[in-house]
C-alpha cells in the first residue's frame, strides 16, 4: 500500500523529534502548515506545555510568503517580552522552503536566536 503525503510528513516530523527537544530556557519552536493558515508555538517539551502562540488567521493583507514573515516576528517579539532569547527550530517534517523559511527568517529578524 502507497503512504500518503500526510504519512510521510508524520514520519519525517518524528524522525526529527527524536533529535530535537525543547527546555524552558530553550523552547522548541515548532511550525505547522495548513491549507489555509500557518501556525507557531513555543514549547517547552521538559514540562510539555506551550508558552507562547501565534498564527495567520488574523492577517488580512500581503501574500502568503509576507503573512509567514509576520508569524515569525509576532511570535520572536512575544517571545523577548517573556525574556526568551534562544529557541530550537523544528520545522515540523515540512521541507525548510518557502513559507516555513520566511517564518524563521521571521523569528531571526525579531530577535530571537535560532
Amino acid at each position: 500500500m502507497k503512504t500518503s503525503i500526510k504519512e510521510k510528513r508524520i514520519r519525517r516530523h518524528t524522525r526529527i523529534r527524536t533529535i530535537i527537544s525543547g527546555t524552558a530556557t530553550r523552547p522548541r519552536f515548532s511550525v505547522f502548515k495548513s491549507n489555509k493558515y500557518l501556525y507557531a508555538q513555543l514549547i517547552n517539551d521538559t514540562v510539555g506545555n506551550t508558552l507562547l502562540a501565534a498564527n495567520s488567521q488574523g492577517i488580512k493583507k500581503g501574500t502568503a510568503l509576507e503573512k509567514a514573515k509576520e508569524v515569525g516576528i509576532t511570535l520572536a517579539k512575544l517571545a523577548v517580552e517573556k525574556k526568551i532569547k534562544e529557541a530550537v527550530f523544528d520545522r515540523g517534517g515540512f521541507r525548510y522552503t518557502g513559507k516555513i523559511k520566511a517564518i524563521a527568517d521571521g523569528a531571526r529578524e525579531g530577535g530571537l536566536i535560532m
